[in-house]
């Protein structure tokens, strides 16, 4: 009788690892693409903010009434403005934040998950190989036990026929009983050798299992080592992107101070003529 276990394939192995590895690596890159977000985000509200704060108060005391409520009023609005954009910035920040927290801890808790299930079936597999080994094993002890067993009471029945027809027929009754031990004899090797056989068969695909954990260990470990790698270089690309896009942001700043410098030159001269029309006095 001889015991089969469920069989597991190293190509199995592979392909359930190798699912397992491209769901963590799309949760990492999912996760670095929210982070960089976040920073760009973070970058452009700095820049609103910075750009704001430069902002210079003006006044426009010479130009009476009407034009001193009207600035006032422009300045409430400009000061309503820049308050709405700062908590809007702020929000948006805090909302991307939350979102690569979120998308972070999804992905390392995926990653967990997906260790803890890896872990799980390679010890599932190499449990199957060890009690399909010892099912084989156990089968084969047993059928040689009871194929000793089975040839020693053929012998005995034998013995037990002969032993009164020894005394008349003695010679021709001996040279019987040493051709039927040794008929016994050559089945019970031949039953010692299937069993070495199946005991081979069954420590070879002990070894086999064995094997194939240890492959799916190293692919595991060296997909995590690629999905660090990779994750390394995302962050590393983004930090480029964040200074470059910083860069450009003070060159951009720079210009619109420019501008501004140009826009209050104009501003002043603009005043400067509408006192000379109405001849009102600068007030300092």
């Amino acid at each position: 009788m001889t015991a089969r276990g469920r069989g597991y394939r190293p190509d199995q192995v592979d392909a359930t690892l190798e699912a397992l590895s491209y769901d963590r690596d799309a949760a990492w890159e999912r996760a670095a693409r929210l982070t960089v977000l976040a920073k760009e985000m973070e970058a452009e509200a700095e820049r609103l903010r910075e750009a704001v704060a430069q902002l210079p108060p003006q006044a426009y005391e010479a130009l009476g009434e009407r034009a001193q409520g009207l600035f006032q009023h422009v300045l409430e609005e400009a000061a309503d403005l820049r308050e709405r954009t700062r908590r809007e910035a702020g929000e948006q920040v805090a909302q991307a934040e939350a979102r690569a927290a979120s998308t972070r801890r999804e992905a390392q808790e995926a990653a967990d998950a997906l260790r803890a299930e890896a872990d799980e079936y390679a010890s599932q597999l190499l449990a199957a190989a060890r009690a399909e080994a010892d099912a084989l094993r156990i089968g084969a002890r047993r059928e040689v036990k009871e194929g000793r067993g089975a040839a020693l009471g053929s012998l005995r029945e034998v013995r037990q026929r002969t032993t009164g027809m020894l005394t008349d027929q003695s010679r021709e009754h001996t040279e019987q009983w040493a051709e039927a031990e040794r008929e016994e004899a050559e089945r019970i090797a031949a039953m010692d050798a299937r069993h070495a056989e199946r005991a081979s068969l069954a420590e070879a695909a002990l070894s086999e299992a064995k094997r194939a954990l240890t492959e799916a260990e190293e692919f595991a470990r060296r997909s995590e080592e690629e999905a660090h790698a990779r994750a390394a270089e995302i962050v590393a690309d983004a930090r480029v992107r964040e200074e470059r896009i910083a860069g450009e942001t003070e060159q951009v700043l720079r210009e619109h101070g420019e501008t501004w410098d140009d826009v209050q030159a104009h501003m002043d001269h603009v005043r400067s003529r509408l006192i000379s029309l109405t001849g009102r006095a600068v007030l300092e």
